[in-house]
């Protein structure tokens, strides 16, 4: 018979990825199978700088969790070594930095994940890798809306120049 502390533990450690589930942007599911402690600490060490955290969890608690959070399709990615990116923040970040580590590290495998509550496989997490960063994507914005103005004062420019040259002629 399992301990009742034990049990406990357990049930503490079900919710708390329960919670973590529900309040991520992004959670992304990974096989670390084959990467030695150097390379896992530089995994970690990088999602840490994004604001990621990255947990190894039995396959069995991870489930009973996801079942808590309403997302039982993540049970088919749950086998084998299970290790999950958890971001609350940004939602490509995760995607980009495990795709690019699994790249260079083959033994890294993205297995699939959670966007936005919704499950998705890898397919959709390498598409969502592959775009622009939320730094990229506003710097792209600001350049489309500073383009009326930027053209509209070219314009007035021009024609103060025009009207300038005609008046010295």
């Amino acid at each position: 018979m399992a301990n009742a502390k034990i049990l406990a533990q357990k049930e503490q450690a079900v919710a708390e990825v329960t919670e973590k589930f529900k309040a991520s942007a992004s959670t992304i599911i990974a096989d670390y199978r084959g990467l030695n402690v150097a390379q896992v600490t530089q995994l970690r060490k990088t999602l840490r700088e994004a604001g990621i955290e990255f947990v190894v969890l039995k396959n069995s608690l991870a489930r009973r969790a996801s079942a808590n959070a309403d997302l039982s399709a993540l049970d088919e990615y749950l086998t084998g070594p299970t290790a999950i990116a958890f971001s609350n923040d940004d939602l490509v970040a995760p995607a980009k930095i495990l795709t690019e580590f699994a790249k260079k590290n083959d033994q890294l495998s993205v297995k699939g994940g959670v966007v936005e509550g919704r499950v998705v496989g890898y397919d959709q997490i390498k598409a969502l890798a592959e775009l622009p960063s939320r730094d990229g994507l506003l710097s792209m914005l600001l350049s489309v809306l500073q383009a009326p103005v930027r053209n509209f004062a070219l314009a007035v420019k021009a024609v103060a120049e025009k009207k300038e040259a005609e008046g010295q002629a």
